[in-house]
């Protein structure tokens, strides 16, 4: 695999973890949300990834058995998730029932920060990997010089 195959993976790395990071800051901001424009509770978002062959041209099509595994990676959508709201007892809300209760989005804030730490794990990994990427190349260009 060549240098610029390898940077093109960890930057779709990047990408795809960084639109989970902002769905992950959407869920845990409005996890109090109990009106939303469509109706209801805020909805919990999910990030879906998916992959594709890291080739661009014919001419990489046709490369051997080594690069064809490699693979980059994509968000290829965000999805609001069907949980039913979470029902809150506090007859003083403004969203209240005839019986006291409040849709609440179903979301769990701790489950939201570990998935936030495990994305921002993931980023920083790609970001590491770019960094040595570029590092090789220097020091390939440094062997040339010589």
């Amino acid at each position: 695999m060549d240098l610029l195959k390898s940077m093109k993976i960890s930057s779709s790395g990047l990408s795809a973890n960084r639109k989970r990071i902002e769905a992950i800051s959407s869920n845990i901001a409005n996890a109090q949300t109990t009106r939303t424009a469509e109706g209801g509770p805020y909805r919990r978002k999910e990030v879906v990834f998916g992959s594709e062959p890291a080739r661009d041209s014919f001419s990489e099509i046709l490369e051997g058995e080594i690069d064809a595994k490699a693979q980059t990676v994509h968000a290829t959508e965000v999805v609001s998730t069907n949980k039913a709201p979470v029902l809150k007892y506090d007859p003083n809300h403004p969203d209240a029932n005839e019986q006291g209760y409040v849709a609440m989005p179903d979301i769990n804030v701790m489950k939201e920060m570990a998935d936030m730490i495990s994305a921002q794990r993931a980023y920083e990994s790609n970001i590491s990997a770019i960094n040595t990427t570029k590092s090789m190349a220097m020091k390939a260009l440094e062997i040339g010089r010589n």
